[in-house]
């Protein structure tokens, strides 16, 4: 089965993302369409880029810089859980996509994101630039999750309903048919 990394995008000591994305990883195996992997940029820990060759060149001289690549490298898609961040990216996750190039390539992508009115779509938009100069397939299909903070109980475990768990569910439809069709490129 393909593999789907979710990725949780913050790394803040505050950060809620891990609660948004232990609900999409219940999302996503009761989908059983992947074998799931989760990464945590706050765990990888990676600085701020510092390898001296162009990350296309796989050159890669730093201990930390070589696990991240063989983390991606066996990925087949992505769903980023991701905040918004002055109405942008995150910097973990520019930082994150720094490092690597020809590992992201022809591999489909989607978000889970969330913040406050917008829900993080100003921050996914923004996103898919990059994406698409490291050749990475954002797709339409996500999940928005405005005003999230909202969602969390007292034990701030993040509290779905059934236009969230819908969307969750036609993603990751759309995301399969796009790995599968991807993978002929890779090949």
């Amino acid at each position: 089965m393909p593999l789907l990394q979710i990725v949780i995008v913050s790394t803040r000591p505050t950060r809620k993302g891990p609660a948004v994305a232990a609900w999409f990883e219940q999302q996503a195996r009761a989908f059983e369409g992947f074998d799931i992997e989760m990464v945590d940029l706050a765990e990888v820990g990676l600085p701020v880029f510092d390898e001296p060759e162009h990350p296309r060149l796989r050159k890669y001289v730093h201990p930390h810089t070589i696990r991240w690549s063989e983390t991606v490298d066996r990925a087949d898609a992505f769903v980023f859980v991701s905040p918004e961040y002055n109405f942008s990216t995150p910097p973990s996750l520019l930082n994150a996509f720094t490092y690597l190039s020809t590992e992201w390539a022809y591999k489909p992508a989607a978000f889970v994101s969330y913040g406050g009115i917008s829900g993080g779509l100003r921050a996914q938009q923004d996103t898919k630039l990059t994406m698409t100069a490291l050749r990475m397939v954002p797709i339409a299909e996500a999940v928005c999750i405005p005003m999230f903070t909202t969602r969390l109980d007292a034990d701030g475990r993040f509290v779905s309903d059934e236009r969230l768990d819908a969307s969750a569910k036609a993603m990751l439809r759309e995301l399969a048919r796009w790995t599968a069709a991807l993978r002929q490129l890779r090949g």
